[in-house]
């Protein structure tokens, strides 16, 4: 996500953070520079024009430019910026006062709209709402077929027929059967096409008129840059949206459309879609974005994410397994499939401020979760809890069994000893200044 573009402003600010002292000419050919490199990450040229000037007018005052850290200014700025750009705060999803509150769900074909609809009921299931969804995509019958397979993963019920051929009255039908149901959100994926078309259009202006939704939520391919804010900006001037959801953000190392959808169509982005799995639906933070953008990381999302994934009991047991140490090949397993469960490594790693150039060219393998698991697994559950006990004649049976090789043995046996080493230093309060593990991690 952003990659290129991170990389770009990286090398530019640090020519800035250089220079000891910045003249005028300095940070003009800074902003020249950063405006060539949004201009390449597909950012809209009027949203780039504006973005550079507001910039300038504020980079060239005395107060920065005869600052003592004029450089660290000027990313300030730049940073303040962007989180301007890109919608300064989180905007939830509004609920109705009165239940149900009704959500249409709109897009072209190909954006992962039935699947984002899912994503979203799934986060509102999770904060203990009664959610059911609305198969009303009557032109693609997969839709119908797939909406009904997520909803049957998830245990969320889809309101769907196969005879009614109008889309608004099926939703009237939803309704209804929501209030007797005591469903309290109704989310409505709506056909889609494969470009705005007159039809589509009424189609979505009647539903609108006869269900009266609270949102009406615009799914995007971020991937396609500004192909996709084109298409937000003829959605909204035809049926007035109220929000977007990116999808595909996780493949778009340019990040065109997320900077310039906003500006241009007045709506903010509420979600973005960081990769397939169902889980995969994140709540959009401008000021995290813009931090990603200037390789300043997103701990605060990874911290979220770890709290969802490691309860409070679990962590408490883990500490008291170092405390003791007593942390086996079984607790490590089952840590490396909660880390798994959080989303590629990639993703949890780029999210450490700094990680991103520390693994610039370096790539992370995430078959080496699969292979050590396979290696615990052909362990005996003595083996797993000592670990002194695998013999050279053990490691051979071990390998054997989980298709490795004894050096492979040889290593995970080696990185788990010098994992509990450094472990035993941390709960310790040891290294440098007292440094302790931080409580994100589930240990």
């Amino acid at each position: 996500m952003f990659e290129s573009l991170a990389e770009k402003l990286d090398g530019i600010f640090k020519k800035l953070k250089g220079k000891g002292i910045l003249k005028e000419e300095d940070v003009d050919v800074a902003l020249k520079e950063i405006r060539m490199a949004l201009l390449e990450a597909d950012v809209n040229f009027k949203v780039v024009k504006e973005f550079i000037q507001s910039i300038r007018e504020k980079a060239i005052g005395k107060e920065v430019l005869e600052s003592l850290s004029p450089g660290q200014q000027v990313i300030k700025i730049v940073y303040d910026e962007l989180c301007l750009l890109l919608g300064e705060t989180n905007e939830r999803i509004q609920l109705s006062p009165n239940p149900p509150t009704i959500i249409m769900m709109v897009g072209l074909h190909g954006s992962g709209k039935t699947t984002t609809s899912a994503k979203l009921a799934r986060i509102f299931k999770k904060e203990g709402r009664r959610p059911m969804l609305v198969a009303a995509d009557l032109q693609r019958p997969a839709a119908i077929d797939q909406l009904i397979t997520l909803g049957k993963q998830l245990d969320i019920p889809v309101h769907f027929s196969k005879e009614v051929k109008n889309p608004s009255i099926l939703c009237e039908d939803a309704i209804k059967r929501s209030k007797l149901d005591g469903r309290d959100i109704i989310i409505i994926d709506t056909a889609g096409r494969l470009h705005i078309d007159a039809g589509l259009m009424e189609q979505l202006k009647e539903i609108r008129t006869k269900v009266n939704p609270k949102e009406i939520l615009l799914v995007a391919d971020a991937m396609t840059g500004q192909d996709a804010v084109t298409m937000a900006k003829s959605f909204n001037e035809q049926i007035n949206i109220s929000g977007i959801i990116l999808t595909k953000m996780d493949g778009d190392a340019r990040g065109g459309a997320a900077l310039s959808i906003r500006n241009v169509t007045g709506k903010p982005i509420k979600f973005i879609g960081v990769g397939e799995k169902i889980d995969m639906l994140e709540p959009f933070h401008p000021d995290r974005i813009a931090k990603k953008i200037l390789g300043m990381g997103d701990i605060l999302t990874l911290i979220e994410q770890a709290q969802q994934t490691f309860d409070q009991k679990e962590a408490e047991r883990l500490r008291k397994t170092l405390l003791e140490d007593s942390f086996t090949f079984e607790d490590l397993r089952e840590q490396l499939k909660k880390i798994r469960n959080m989303g590629p490594l990639e993703n949890l790693l780029s999210m450490i401020p700094g990680m991103n150039k520390a693994l610039k060219d370096t790539k992370v393998d995430e078959k080496e979760f699969v292979k050590i698991e396979a290696i615990i697994n052909s362990m005996t559950p003595l083996e797993r809890t000592n670990h002194s006990i695998i013999n050279g004649s053990r490691r051979r049976r071990i390998a054997m069994g989980s298709g490795t090789s004894v050096s492979d043995i040889n290593r995970l046996i080696k990185q788990y000893l010098e994992m509990k080493k450094m472990m035993k230093m941390f709960k310790k309060g040891g290294g440098k200044k007292g440094f302790r593990l931080p409580d994100i991690l589930p240990f």
